[in-house]
């Protein structure tokens, strides 16, 4: 029986009450319609919602979420956007009705260049044997012998079924589960609605320009969990999709 649930695009360890959300990207949206692109401005509210519905999930199932990690690339402008600043305090305000401060914890990720709400940004969180990081500098503390589980995002991995003349093709966010190092590693979809994300089946561009911290080669060997509707699917290995 496996000591996480995988539940929309997060991971909840029942255990330690913890929820790993991957790449929220706040700003998105509105760096798409600095580009010109006239986009819908619902982002916060979608991810305002979507947490709305995993909370509500998990307490269907009797389940109590002490803790919320967030994995990295928290905000997508690199500098500062006022814009930007006011959805993430949006987002922050929603979850401190329900969690104390201590109970949020930011992680830092390649977007993340400065602290939120007074909270330094973690290079990772340990709890009983699992280490939250983002997943694009090496740690350690991850190959440690006590870390038996690595949780990460970075990769926003997504993958690309066709039917079998390749006529019809759609992309789906995933999550990429596989052993590594003689370490468990679950690879989170970002959180982000607005793209799909980047098909781990379909790299055309050099994988080494994501700075992973697990080499393609090794990614190829993780089981794909594609994200449905209503329900997680298991895909079998990436190298065979």
């Amino acid at each position: 029986m496996e000591d996480y649930i995988l539940i929309d695009k997060t991971v909840f360890f029942p255990e330690n009450g913890i929820l790993a959300i991957g790449d929220l990207h706040v700003g998105y949206e509105h760096m798409l319609k600095q580009s010109g692109m006239n986009v819908p401005h619902t982002q916060t509210k979608d991810i305002i919602n979507n947490f709305k519905g995993i909370f509500l999930k998990l307490k269907e199932k009797n389940y109590k979420i002490k803790k919320i990690v967030f994995l990295g690339d928290i905000k997508h402008f690199f500098g500062y956007e006022k814009k930007e600043k006011l959805a993430l305090k949006e987002v922050y305000d929603f979850l401190r009705q329900s969690f104390s401060e201590q109970d949020i914890i930011f992680i830092k990720g390649n977007h993340d260049k400065f602290g939120y709400f007074g909270k330094k940004l973690k290079n990772y969180y340990v709890r009983n044997g699992i280490i939250f990081l983002h997943g694009n500098l090496k740690y350690e503390k991850v190959y440690e012998k006590p870390i038996k589980t690595v949780v990460m995002a970075h990769l926003h991995p997504s993958i690309i079924l066709s039917d079998k003349k390749g006529v019809k093709k759609e992309k789906f966010k995933c999550f990429l589960i596989g052993n590594y190092e003689k370490k468990r590693f679950i690879v989170l979809p970002s959180f982000l609605e607005i793209t799909d994300g980047i098909a781990v089946n379909d790299y055309r561009e050099d994988y080494s320009k994501y700075s992973s911290i697990i080499p393609k080669e090794a990614l190829m060997k993780f089981n794909v969990f594609v994200i449905g509707k209503d329900e997680i699917y298991e895909f079998g290995k990436l190298e065979k999709i």
